[in-house]
């Protein structure tokens, strides 16, 4: 991990960010950088923190926070893993579960991250799945027959209060057949794939950042 590069990747994303907008700020380190920069700026935004630990960065910038009850122009945010279509893996945060319901209030999404979590296609990374406490042996059988290695996540506990399991899959499984697998079992309230909801990608790699951007669908 290059903390030179997240900032990077950072500055480059925050560009994006006009006054007047409402901004989702994600979780993890290379957001953090993100959240700091648009304190610093002082822009006239209204925001919208995925956890505890963001809520507490936007509070100490000085940017103001409020309840997710509209539409969210931009959301910035991180990934453990994102594809050249824009597909990802997130959650090694634990707070994939907020950051996947302010995605979906979000005109836009974007992913900012260091050259190492850009791959060639998605699955080298855990799949966190968010788990009610009283069903993880359950949720855990019921992703081992969806070819899963479960492993619960040791003395860590979510903001919602619920545990994660981290999920190994086969590299060649289908994650959109996957991600809708792992919603319909009982007891899962979120997973860490992010199939469709990024927009684009700001990646900086030695100093330089390059841009994707999701392509329209064909008509």
């Amino acid at each position: 991990m290059n903390e030179s590069d997240k900032r990077v990747a950072a500055m480059a994303a925050i560009e994006e960010v006009r006054p007047g907008m409402i901004v989702g700020l994600g979780t993890g380190s290379t957001t953090a950088f993100a959240i700091t920069a648009l304190g610093e700026r002082r822009l006239d935004i209204r925001a919208v923190a995925t956890s505890t630990a963001s809520t507490a960065l936007a509070r100490a910038a000085g940017i103001r926070l409020i309840d997710l009850s509209a539409q969210i122009d931009l959301t910035i945010d991180g990934a453990d893993e994102i594809d050249p279509t824009l597909a990802a893996i997130k959650g090694a945060g634990g707070a994939m579960l907020r950051e996947k319901i302010v995605a979906a209030a979000s005109a836009r999404m974007i992913v900012i991250a260091d050259g190492s979590k850009r791959v060639d296609a998605i699955g080298s990374a855990a799949i966190p799945v968010e788990v009610l406490p009283f069903g993880i042996a359950f949720v855990s059988a019921r992703l081992a027959d969806l070819g899963a290695r479960p492993a619960v996540r040791n003395d860590f506990v979510t903001d919602q209060g619920n545990a994660i399991i981290d999920c190994v899959f086969p590299a060649t499984i289908d994650h959109m057949r996957l991600a809708q697998n792992i919603a319909a079992i009982p007891g899962t309230l979120g997973h860490g794939l992010f199939l469709t909801e990024v927009s684009a990608a700001y990646i900086a790699e030695r100093g330089v950042v390059t841009r994707l951007e999701r392509r329209a669908a064909p008509d």
